[in-house]
């Protein structure tokens, strides 16, 4: 890719953004390194990841980095055979933690959507949860270790508390019996040993070794006789905690050099997954979509807006070039914002070719070039005392170069800077030239000749920004097949020049200009509504698709509705069988009973009871059953317009409006809803079939808005 142009296009301002979003200076390599990828299968594959993590950003939150740190140089250092600080193993430990939790954080229920290219980076990485531990058991800080790294540190430490402990009381005793002699009732440290601070002229009455005196020489630190074993006993004790720090330290760092493939891995992946989800991050700040990319070099962007500039003030355009024409020619003044139209398709085109997600709406194109130039700006080079012209020239004479049937060419005010016949004459035979290779352009000029060379010439458009002469800015908006105008008059009549002059100018032009203008006036004028009927039929069509999205929602809950219910009716036909087949066995072994007892005393009548008993009870099951089968109905076998029917799963009757398709689906209304239902799914009521009602049909407007 040209590496001007993507200076020009300011591709690196975008990965500036980007690298705000990455929480590893790995990440913010790979961004500082990324440019248009050389395959439309390396695209589309950066692109899909991209996509995938501002899903799961927005259905998951945040993926868990916290205490994400580069690690490389740590673990070379392990995989050399050399000891570890404390730091860079608490920095391992943290890697090591966040592959585990990513790993948590990308797996999902059944139910969940599939992120099949994330899912496929978290696979790789491997938790080494043993060595998490130890690393998290032993160290607390970059500048402590834990005392439950190893029962010895544990001990040596307890050791050197109690140690401290009979120095502190011992030199309290001491500081009591020698206040007279000392500067201070207090003991201090010298060098880890406790002193004494003892007056200078007392120098003989403390008893001791003398470590250090103060910069007047007034007072002597003496650590006193009696503690000098005790003293020699804490440091020793120091050197063996020392000691087993160092043995502590090395035996992690050898821990972490058996596992250094698996974690050097891990690192890595994490590196790419903070690039890829820093994209993530990034495309949702700027409300960005996944564009469909194209080998044919088709674009088509749709409500296009330039990253960099404020949203606020960004007026959304649609872009389109390759299929009816392969050239656009933007005219119109020099203050039409023409530029900014140039550089969102190219930019636009950069980040989507490097997989960075693009600020437009759903349905975007993007055409794989493999080249991209851009000639905008003025760039006049000092250095070489070229002209506005001159150095403009040469930039396009390198383009024609190399330009070829997979090049997006951009040309800025093609022609400018020289006499206005020869300039646009130069700025046909280059776009000419252009097009005869296949290559796609786009040129922004002022010049009324290039307005006639696009309307004559097969496979050129013309298109203009939108310019409100009310507020004389340019609102920004792209309307491709109208040519741009000057807008000279109204905007100097806005601006106070009196009518007078502005009549004696216009009789300096010829009366076809002037038509010519006014024609494009009218053209405008109409483009200004389509394109406003075109936004406003894109808002009802996105309505219609939400809408659509909650009736297939709502349709998948019914039919979980209806499967349960289904299953509940069988549960409980089930239940009602079993119950009366228990009831009638108890009753029969009773009757049995009875019967061997005789009919004395009464049996006669007690054998007509449970006789009766079994009789009701069997009533009474039956009675359930034929209820759920009157619920459950007959299967329909023939099916009329307008006839009722039972649907179990919402328990209630609905009305069938239309014959079943190739599904065997039928729509049916059930109150205020319509919905599709597969016919082996109702059942016959015994109701006489109803004629639905006509309804009156809603008016529907319909507008065929050309994108010319």
């Amino acid at each position: 890719m040209n590496e001007k142009s993507l200076r020009v296009l300011e591709f690196n301002k975008v990965k500036e953004k980007l690298k705000f979003y990455s929480v590893t200076s790995g990440g913010k390599e790979l961004i500082d390194n990324l440019k248009p990828y050389s395959t439309i299968f390396e695209v589309e594959n950066k692109l899909q990841e991209s996509d995938e993590a501002l899903d799961i950003l927005i259905r998951k939150g945040a993926p868990p980095f916290e205490g994400l740190f580069d690690v490389r140089e740590a673990l070379e250092r392990a995989e050399k055979g050399g000891v570890l600080s404390p730091g860079q193993l608490l920095r391992i430990g943290g890697m090591l933690r966040c592959s585990r939790r990513f790993k948590d954080y990308i797996s999902r229920t059944e139910e969940e959507i599939a992120y099949p290219k994330l899912e496929d980076l978290a696979y790789i990485l491997t938790p080494i949860k043993s060595l998490e531990d130890a690393i998290e058991n032993a160290i607390i800080s970059e500048e402590e270790i834990s005392d439950k790294a190893s029962s010895t540190l544990h001990n040596i430490r307890r050791s050197i508390k109690e140690k401290n402990s009979s120095v502190r009381e011992k030199i309290n005793s001491i500081v009591r019996a020698n206040a007279k002699y000392l500067q201070d009732s207090l003991y201090t440290m010298r060098g880890d040993r406790y002193v004494l601070p003892v007056k200078a002229e007392y120098k003989g009455a403390v008893q001791g070794l003398v470590h250090d005196q103060s910069s007047t020489g007034a007072t002597l630190f003496i650590e006193p006789i009696s503690l000098v074993n005790l003293n020699n006993e804490i440091k020793e004790l120091k050197l063996k905690e020392q000691a087993e720090i160092e043995r502590i330290l090395m035996d992690l760092s050898e821990r972490v050099s058996l596992n250094i493939d698996d974690a050097k891995s891990n690192a890595k992946m994490l590196v790419e997954l903070d690039f890829i989800f820093a994209k993530g991050k990034y495309g949702s700040a700027i409300n960005a979509i996944c564009p469909k990319i194209n080998e044919e070099k088709v674009f088509d962007i749709i409500q296009g807006r330039h990253p960099l500039i404020d949203p606020k003030i960004v007026v959304p355009s649609d872009i389109y070039i390759g299929k009816e024409f392969n050239t656009l020619m933007i005219t119109g003044p020099n203050t039409g914002g023409k530029t900014v139209t140039l550089k969102t398709v190219g930019l636009l085109h950069l980040m989507a070719l490097s997989g960075l997600l693009i600020p437009a709406k759903d349905g975007s194109k993007v055409g794989f070039f493999t080249k991209i130039f851009a000639d905008i700006g003025d760039e006049q080079s000092i250095e070489q005392s070229l002209s506005t012209f001159s150095s403009h020239m040469t930039n396009i004479v390198n383009i024609m170069e190399e330009a070829d049937e997979n090049s997006l060419v951009l040309f800025d005010e093609l022609g400018s800077g020289t006499d206005p016949v020869e300039g646009a004459g130069l700025a046909v035979a280059i776009l000419d030239t252009l097009r005869n290779r296949g290559a796609k352009q786009i040129a922004t000029t002022h010049y009324s000749e290039l307005k006639g060379y696009a309307l004559k010439t097969p496979g050129i458009e013309n298109a203009s920004v939108e310019f409100d002469v009310e507020t004389l800015r340019p609102t920004y908006r792209l309307l491709i097949g109208i040519p741009g105008k000057s807008n000279a008059f109204q905007i100097s009549k806005r601006l106070g020049l009196k009518d007078d002059i502005i009549s004696k100018a216009k009789a300096y032009i010829s009366e076809e200009n002037l038509q010519f203008e006014d024609l494009i006036r009218e053209l405008q004028e109409k483009s200004i509504i389509a394109n406003r009927d075109a936004r406003e039929a894109r808002k009802i069509k996105i309505e219609a698709e939400e809408v659509k999205k909650k009736y297939d929602e709502k349709l998948k809950r019914l039919e979980e509705v209806r499967d349960k219910a289904y299953e509940d009716a069988r549960r409980d036909a089930k239940d009602i069988i079993s119950r009366a087949k228990d009831e009638a066995d108890e009753i029969l072994k009773a009757m049995r009973e009875l019967e061997k007892l005789g009919i004395e005393q009464g049996g006669r009548k007690r054998l007509e009871e449970e006789r009766k008993k079994l009789k009701d009870a069997l009533e009474e099951r039956e009675a359930s059953l034929m209820k759920m089968k009157e619920n459950q109905g007959e299967v329909i076998d023939k099916v009329n317009l307008g006839m009722e029917a039972f649907l179990p799963s919402l328990n209630q009757k609905v009305i069938i409006i239309s014959m079943p398709d190739s599904r065997g689906e039928v729509q049916v209304e059930a109150g205020i809803m319509k919905i599709n239902v597969k016919l082996k799914d109702l059942r016959k009521t015994n109701d006489t079939p109803k004629k639905k009602e006509k309804k009156k049909k809603r008016s529907k407007i319909k507008s065929k808005i050309s994108r010319k």
